[in-house]
C-alpha cells in the first residue's frame, strides 16, 4: 500500500464545553506526521470527544488545532477528508450480520462513493474494473497482519465470530483502505489481555511507521508512547447524586445557570451536529 504523508497534529488550549461543564479543556499537542499519540484517561473523561473533536467529527468551543495544517474548528469538512477512524464504538461499529469478505467491500464501496470523483460516480454499473478495489483489501488486510486463511471460515468468518483483537485488526484495514493522513481509533485496550494488549499497540506502530500520523484512545499508554491526558477538570462528583442534586442539576440545565455555556441550546445543537457528522462519515446516517 502506498504509504500516505501523516498529517502534523497540533492544538492549543482546545476544548469543547457542554450543558453540564467542560468535556475536555486546555489540550496542547505538538506531534509531528507519522507520529503515535495516544488519548490516555479512565472512561468518561472526555477522551471519545476529543478524538472526534481531533478528526473534525465533533465541533470544539475553545481553542483552535491544526491537522495537516487544516485548522479546527474553521475546516472540519477538510480534516474529515484526510482523517480516517478505526473502530469507535457507537460511531463506525462492524456489522454482526456480515462476513469479513462483506465488510470488507462495503467498505471499499463507501470509500468509493465519498472519495471517489464526481465522474467516477457517473460510470454505469460495471463499467469499472474491480480488481483495484481487491488489490487495496488485500494491501490494508496484510499492513493490519489480519491474514484470513488463519480466520475459522477464511473471509467467509461471520463478523460476529471475530476476536476482539480480529475485529480491531479488521476495522483498522477498512479504515486504511482510503489512505488517510490521520488514523483515529477508540478503547484501544478495552477487553484485551496484556500479550493481546502488546500486539495491538505494535499495530499501530506499524501502520504509523508506514508514515501515517495515528491516535488512539486508551486506558494507559505504553511508556514508549506520547500520552495527551484527559481528566474531570472539576472535583469528582459523589458516586450516587441525591435526589436533591439531580433536581437542582436538572433546573440549573433547564434555566441555563449551570456550569456550562449558559445557554444550553445551542450547546445541544452543536453536539448532536457532531455526532451527525460522525454517523454521516460512516454512510449510515
Amino acid at each position: 500500500m502506498d504509504s500516505p504523508h501523516g498529517a502534523a497534529v497540533k492544538a492549543e488550549g482546545f476544548g469543547l464545553k457542554g450543558p453540564r461543564g467542560w468535556v475536555f479543556q486546555d489540550i496542547a499537542i505538538d506531534a509531528a506526521p507519522g507520529s503515535l499519540l495516544a488519548v490516555e484517561g479512565p472512561s468518561g473523561s472526555g477522551r471519545t470527544c476529543l478524538l472526534l473533536a481531533l478528526t473534525g467529527r465533533m465541533k470544539p468551543t475553545a481553542g483552535h488545532a491544526e491537522i495537516g495544517r487544516h485548522r479546527l474548528p474553521k475546516k472540519m469538512a477538510a480534516v474529515r477528508r484526510i482523517a480516517a477512524l478505526g473502530p469507535v464504538p457507537g460511531v463506525n461499529d462492524l456489522d454482526q450480520a456480515l462476513t469479513v469478505a462483506e465488510q470488507l467491500r462495503e467498505g471499499a464501496m463507501l470509500q468509493r462513493r465519498y472519495d471517489a470523483p464526481v465522474r467516477a460516480l457517473l460510470r454505469p454499473r460495471g463499467a469499472h474494473a474491480p480488481a483495484p478495489a481487491r488489490v487495496r483489501i488485500e494491501q490494508a488486510l496484510a499492513a493490519v497482519g489480519l491474514d484470513p486463511a488463519t480466520l475459522p471460515k477464511g473471509l467467509r468468518t461471520s463478523v460476529r465470530d471475530l476476536e476482539r483483537l480480529e475485529a480491531i485488526r479488521l476495522s483498522v484495514a477498512i479504515a486504511l483502505l482510503g489512505g488517510p493522513r490521520l488514523l483515529a481509533l477508540d478503547d484501544l485496550d478495552l477487553k484485551l489481555s496484556d500479550a493481546e494488549r502488546a500486539e495491538a499497540w505494535a499495530l499501530l506502530r506499524s501502520v504509523a511507521a508506514r508514515g501515517t500520523t495515528v491516535l488512539a484512545v486508551c486506558s494507559e499508554a505504553p511508556a514508549d508512547v506520547t500520552a495527551v491526558r484527559t481528566g474531570p477538570q472539576t472535583p469528582p462528583a459523589a458516586a450516587a447524586p441525591s435526589l436533591t442534586e439531580k433536581d437542582a442539576d436538572t433546573e440549573a440545565a433547564d434555566t441555563g445557570t449551570s456550569t456550562g455555556t449558559g445557554t444550553g441550546t445551542d450547546t445541544d445543537d452543536e453536539d448532536t451536529k457532531g455526532a451527525d457528522d460522525a454517523l454521516a462519515e460512516t454512510g449510515r446516517a
